[in-house]
């Protein structure tokens, strides 16, 4: 299982990556930064980096105001 924002509990699979985690639990935000066991994982490796089982991930949405 993978824990995203502690709160959500998400079946692991073998070679998930964090574009698949994102696309299966339809966040489509423009601006995301994504934490993996508390390591900010870098735009450009989203498609490549898999999650680990067990793994505590974070996905944050980043929204400007004023």
């Amino acid at each position: 299982m993978i824990c995203v924002n502690d709160r959500d509990e998400v079946a692991w699979e073998e070679g998930l990556t964090v574009s698949g985690l994102l696309e299966r639990l339809h966040y489509t935000f423009v601006h995301i930064i994504v934490k993996i066991d508390g390591e900010v994982v870098p735009r450009e490796e989203y498609s490549t980096r898999t999650i680990p089982d067990g793994a505590d991930v974070w996905v944050i949405h980043l929204i400007a105001g004023g």
